[in-house]
């Protein structure tokens, strides 16, 4: 075996981003190959069919269903608002009348004979679908979905609460292991991409959102703050759908990990750009990152310079994040990368590679706990 898979979390300063932008159910495409979009721009409109309602009549009256139907006001086609009267029961002698006025307005879609019942179905939801990226519109497929193309700065999460938002970037006073509370939220937040050091307390997430900031980006968060900020504790592998005021994204894991230093400074570098932000993330197969990208708005640039490449792989020099006690959480240098199997503390022989510590110490660690930088 020559080769072995390294998990990897792209942060890169240049990159090419393709985001697909598809309707869920067929519609209308409102831009063309070659469009510039914005991240708040409508390119697509469809509309969603209303709930069907059902119309109870005879049990609602007493009455039998061929008395409800011979007493209907309204017939398959019509629409209707709500409090119209639907259905007029004459009674004994036509003395007693009861009257069915309809609690709910749509077009009524069906009579049903046999049971006096009534469909209506209410009114569609209009569903505009919006770019969430600047960029440019790559393909269409009519009535279908849009691809965009951005390039830019692209940065991956470990783990995120929240949907897509985009606002500037705004860095919190603090290094990459300061802790973020209260008092590093500014007032002055709104719409806004706030990025911090590490753990925010769940006082600082609410404070943050009290000011309307679009999101958060720190590098570990405790279970504590997550789980106060959402309201309950969080059980499901998939996230991005939480009815949450504010995205938070979390890019190194949970506990006490501080913001990794090169996804700090590529950040920081980009303090006041507009960038779209997913917490979206699915930890089980098709696996899903939360992201952050902050698109250049010429076209034709290269990536920046010494950007790495993850596709490059496992390399001497490369930067790793080890993902296994004793040394979970640490940042080292790959020095060596030995061809053969060696045996670990477990008995077991595996690849393994050596890398160096910020102290200075070197370690041999399997290949299988560490992830790409």
């Amino acid at each position: 075996m020559t080769q072995a898979l390294t998990p990897t979390l792209q942060v890169r300063a240049g990159a090419v981003v393709r985001k697909t932008r598809e309707l869920p159910v067929p519609g209308r495409i409102l831009c063309r190959p070659g469009d510039i979009v914005t991240p708040d721009a409508v390119v697509g409109r469809a509309e969603l069919p209303g709930d069907l309602h059902l119309l109870r009549i005879p049990e609602n009256l007493g009455i039998e269903p061929f008395e409800a139907v011979k007493g209907l006001k309204v017939d398959e086609g019509d629409v209707i608002a709500g409090g119209d009267l639907v259905c007029e029961h004459a009674g004994l002698f036509g003395l007693f009348r009861s009257r069915y006025h309809a609690p709910v307005g749509g077009a009524v879609e069906f009579v049903a004979r046999r049971t006096g019942h009534v469909g209506v179905r209410l009114a569609p939801h209009a569903i505009e679908l919006r770019a969430y990226v600047h960029g440019t519109v790559a393909d269409i497929d009519p009535g279908k979905s849009v691809t965009i193309e951005s390039r830019g700065a692209f940065i991956q999460g470990i783990f995120g609460v929240g949907g897509e938002r985009y606002g500037a970037i705004r860095m919190l006073d603090g290094g990459p292991r300061t802790i973020v509370g209260p008092g590093k939220i500014p007032a002055d937040a709104s719409g806004q991409v706030l990025v911090g050091g590490t753990r925010p307390t769940l006082e600082a997430l609410e404070r943050a959102a009290e000011v309307g900031a679009a999101g958060m980006v720190v590098g570990s968060i405790d279970d504590y703050a997550l789980t106060g900020y959402l309201g309950y504790d969080l059980g499901m592998a998939v996230t991005g759908h939480e009815d949450v005021p504010m995205t938070v994204i979390v890019t190194e894991g949970f506990g006490w990990l501080p913001l990794a230093e090169r996804t700090h400074s590529l950040l920081r570098s980009l303090e006041g750009r507009a960038a779209s932000i997913n917490g979206a993330t699915q930890v089980r197969a098709g696996a899903v990152r939360p992201e952050i990208i902050v698109a250049r708005e010429e076209t034709g640039a290269s990536p920046a310079a010494g950007d790495r490449d993850p596709a490059a792989g496992l390399r001497i020099g490369a930067p790793v994040r080890i993902i296994r006690a004793p040394h979970f959480g640490v940042t080292a240098e790959v020095v060596a990368l030995p061809a053969d199997p060696q045996p670990i503390a477990t008995g077991a022989r595996t690849r393994v590679l050596n890398a160096r510590l910020p102290n200075g110490d070197t370690v041999t660690v399997p290949r299988a706990n560490v992830e790409l930088l």
